[in-house]
């Protein structure tokens, strides 16, 4: 399910609460050709980019990478440089990997075709399709990608074919272990008999090696199933066992709760999980036979998106609001407001990802909105957060435009943005 116009934006269309205090090539269209041998450690390119996953936002058109520079001292910072067109007719293209993997071997999906694709993208100016997949060991439509430390991907797949049935009651999924090439390493139901009725869909993904746990949430894709998922699972990451379904803790709104989606590891250890009805819960205690959970903030409005966490703050989006928010989470117990960031009112934000090398944000949009990219200046000293007006495409407008555009491929349309990651 989606979750969830054209504008020029003027500068009096956005604004930040909180602001910072002082202190290439042509166009091309890369082809999909196979990569070469997998690396541990992909080269350095010179340049800095960012790797855009988009669809056609009128599902007429086919799913590609679009590569941006990302360098603000490059005289094309915000300027599309190459796109690589995917054989994938467009249904709903959604999560990448939220962070680039040291192999620079990139993981993206569509999730409404449930066929995920692996990029090389060492070379962000000529990006290659390795190969692709669909369902794996007997489960179907992953969601969620994390690296695990042997550099292996650990995901979330919504459903079990044996369980692909109309009735959510009992619904289940599984996690599979997917290295470089494609290849399945093992795999695990999250079938929990103790929770027969249950919507066990798995969703996000956080893995804390230190403690040899995993933690998933279940929420559902589906429409129909979007209040069904209120729980957690925690996982023994060395051999994937099931050891605790619980639910999350209702908060005096009883609401906020539910749909848990994006799980995120905090700087005490404890596991922040974003829900669609924009609640912060916190699981403590992982790693001991009684986790538990707590709803430690709520944001205002709801279909809350994807979450990042930088040192002691966690950013955001707030699509009802056209706002992205920032907590300090130096006290994990009481998270509290320490900036915020609004868009035009025709910009939904929906996906964060932190860029280390530049102290910036993308932000991109989710679906009913204006289709447009943004930059955000971030402080990780004090929790500031500013769009970045100095990134802006050829139209001059901060942010980069999607919208109704000809693109490297040939093709003339509005691209839908989904999940974004930075080179290394």
């Amino acid at each position: 399910m989606r979750r969830f116009v054209s504008l020029i934006v003027a500068i009096l269309g956005l604004a930040c609460i909180a602001t910072l205090p002082a202190s290439s090539s042509g166009l091309k269209s890369a082809g999909s050709e196979a990569a070469g041998p997998k690396a541990e450690e992909h080269s350095v390119v010179a340049g800095h980019y960012m790797f855009a996953w988009v669809g056609d936002a009128a599902q007429q058109g086919m799913d590609f990478l679009a590569v941006i520079d990302a360098d603000p001292a490059s005289a094309n910072y915000g300027h599309l440089i190459t796109t690589l067109v995917t054989d994938q007719k467009t249904g709903y293209v959604h999560h990448t990997e939220y962070t680039m993997p040291a192999s620079g071997m990139l993981f993206a999906n569509d999730h409404d075709a449930g066929r995920t694709f692996i990029f090389n993208v060492r070379d962000p100016l000529h990006p290659q399709t390795v190969t692709s997949f669909n369902d794996m060991d007997g489960y179907s439509h992953p969601h969620s990608y994390v690296r695990l430390p042997n550099g292996h991907v650990l995901a979330t797949f919504q459903h079990a074919h044996h369980e692909m049935h109309a009735d959510a009651r009992g619904a289940s999924g599984g996690l599979v272990e997917i290295d470089d090439t494609g290849k399945v390493i093992r795999s695990a139901s999250s079938a929990d008999a103790t929770f027969p009725d249950a919507l066990l869909t798995p969703y996000g993904l956080a893995v804390l090696p230190n403690i040899d746990r995993v933690v998933s949430t279940n929420s559902s894709m589906h429409d129909d199933d979007i209040f069904s998922g209120v729980t957690y699972q925690v996982w023994r990451l060395s051999d994937l066992t099931l050891l605790k379904t619980e639910y999350f803790d209702v908060g005096e709104n009883r609401y906020a709760q539910i749909s848990p989606e994006e799980p995120r590891v905090g700087p005490d250890g404890s596991v922040f999980v974003q829900t669609l009805g924009c609640g912060l819960e916190r699981i403590t205690e992982i790693e001991s036979h009684h986790p538990r959970s707590q709803l430690v903030y709520s944001f205002p409005g709801n279909w809350c998106g994807v979450p990042t966490i930088v040192g002691h703050y966690l950013i955001q989006t707030s699509p009802n609001i056209h706002s992205v928010i920032v907590l300090d989470i130096a006290n994990a117990a009481k998270p509290v407001e320490v900036s915020r960031c609004k868009f035009g009112e025709k910009f939904r934000p929906h996906w964060t990802g932190w860029d280390a090398k530049t102290n910036r944000i993308v932000v991109t949009p989710g679906p009913s909105g204006e289709e447009r990219l943004y930059l955000l200046k971030f402080d990780p000293a004090t929790g500031a957060v500013a769009i970045d007006e100095s990134f802006h495409d050829t139209d001059g407008n901060a942010g980069f435009n999607f919208s109704n555009r000809e693109w490297p491929q040939g093709w003339k349309g509005t691209g839908a943005p989904h999940g974004v990651v930075f080179s290394r």
